[in-house]
């Protein structure tokens, strides 16, 4: 391994992309830190479904995730459509054999795979990030102070190293002109292995249940043309918000209205896609949705996370220089992931 070739590494971020990202730069060699701002993981099995894809099972096999998240697959036997009046317009059994997980059951299949070969700093976030050229010295909001070869930003979209590298948030969102809230709630609606979806004009309710006895979990979008930044500091003008956009009294509207009131996991954003012109800068990278992101409505996330999170690593794996191997992993990826190579030894 040529002297130089970076061995310590900070990944900003515990979600899908850094922690698959963390693993397999564990298996490469790397001494690897992960900081996470949340001081615990998510409830085991809480969040919504997310879909692998071909690239992302792959990665899961690699990992020997598959049967842990076979387990956890949750299938859904019937999607109803539902007019402005709340009349049925349409119903759909989807096809299957796509492999379908709860993001808090993924995470927990992850973060198991990950125990004992990483240091995990929870409870804590980059305050600044300084390259010297030779090392990049981390300051943490903690009061830690320390320093790594490379800093990998798996934030999400709303990346905090991607803010602190590259500037500003705004000029690399494309708001899509929609804007959503989930959360979940009590399942007194006699819902199982199913989607309820209700639509008018600008506007969606969806409402999903799967296994008995589990919450149900709703999605609400609505259409607005300019995103509203302002309320997203204050969760109760977020609530404000939304009910604005549903008065109606049909259907489940008005009880979904009071459970998103209450509700303790609300998660209100826009939908949009993170658009960069570069994922890498001198001892920088980005991964998963701080580079690429879409919205979580698109459903792909977590299998491009997966595949970009192994990419990056095998890219680096080899040492040498991180620049070539930062420009590798991006010319792979904005070409497609979709086929991966050979695992290394």
């Amino acid at each position: 391994m040529p002297p130089s070739s970076p061995r310590r590494v900070l990944v900003s971020g515990a979600g899908i992309a850094g922690s698959a990202l963390a693993y397999w730069l564990g298996r490469h060699g790397f001494d690897v830190t992960v900081v996470e701002k949340t001081a615990s993981a998510p409830a085991h099995g809480r969040g919504h479904v997310v879909t692998l894809g071909e690239a992302g099972r792959e990665v899961a096999e690699r990992m020997g995730l598959l049967p842990a998240l076979r387990a956890a697959h949750v299938g859904q036997r019937l999607t109803t459509r539902l007019d402005a009046t709340g009349e049925v317009r349409e119903t759909v059994r989807p096809v299957g054999g796509e492999l379908r997980v709860r993001r808090g059951d993924l995470l927990a299949a992850l973060r198991a795979a990950l125990e004992g070969s990483a240091e995990i700093l929870a409870g804590d976030s980059v305050a600044t990030l300084d390259d010297d050229g030779e090392a990049v010295h981390v300051a943490f909001d903690s009061g830690d102070f320390r320093t790594y070869d490379l800093v990998i930003g798996a934030e999400g979209p709303h990346s905090n190293t991607r803010r602190l590298v590259f500037g500003p948030e705004r000029p690399f969102h494309h708001y899509s002109g929609q804007v959503f809230a989930g959360f979940s709630l009590p399942n007194d609606f006699g819902l199982a292995h199913e989607t309820v979806e209700w639509e008018a004009p600008g506007r969606r309710a969806r409402l999903t249940a799967y296994g008995p006895g589990e919450p149900a979990h709703a999605c609400l979008t609505l259409t607005r043309e300019d995103p509203p930044y302002t309320v997203f500091g204050d969760p109760w003008a977020q609530r404000e918000l939304v009910r604005g956009y549903f008065p109606e009294q049909v259907w489940h509207l008005p009880r979904l209205m009071r459970a998103m009131w209450r509700a303790d996991d609300l998660h209100v954003d826009v939908v949009g896609e993170i658009r960069i012109r570069a994922w890498s800068h001198e001892r920088f990278a980005l991964v998963g949705d701080a580079a690429w992101g879409g919205s979580l409505l698109a459903g792909e996330g977590a299998g491009k996370a997966l595949a970009g999170a192994y990419v990056l690593a095998e890219e680096l794996g080899p040492g040498g220089a991180h620049e070539g191997a930062f420009a590798r992993y991006e010319e792979r990826l904005r070409a497609g992931a979709e086929k991966l190579p050979p695992p290394r030894g």
